[in-house]
């Protein structure tokens, strides 16, 4: 395989676990990340590496609060920036969609 394609793949993927990750986090910022990663089909380690990079990438922030003395709770919050890095994320998503189901119309009107 074309090493452009496989890197060109694992970039849509990663954009795929970003946004999961972003719609995630503004529906329910405040969800442990245990609960964020059962809901996404993640393993901790997973999310625990898509929040870090989100972190650094400037479109979340990780801020920690104590509940009680014994745990740490965080709230991710979407920066401006991870909004609108959402945004774009979700018109790609929508114009691949809105793509393949072109070509699977014209596939299937051949097909009469």
């Amino acid at each position: 395989m074309n090493s452009i394609y496989v890197q060109n793949m694992n970039k849509k993927r990663e954009d795929q676990d970003h946004f999961e990750v972003m719609r995630k986090i503004q529906q329910h910022p405040n969800t442990s990340q245990r609960d964020l990663a059962q809901q996404l089909g993640f393993s901790l380690g997973k999310l625990n590496y898509c929040l870090k990079a989100l972190q650094y990438k400037g479109l979340i922030k990780i801020k920690n609060f104590k509940k009680n003395p014994n745990k740490i709770n965080y709230i991710y919050v979407l920066t401006p920036r991870g909004i609108s890095k959402k945004t774009s994320l979700t018109v790609n998503f929508m114009k691949r969609k809105m793509k393949e189901y072109d070509e699977l119309k014209k596939e299937l009107q051949g097909k009469k």
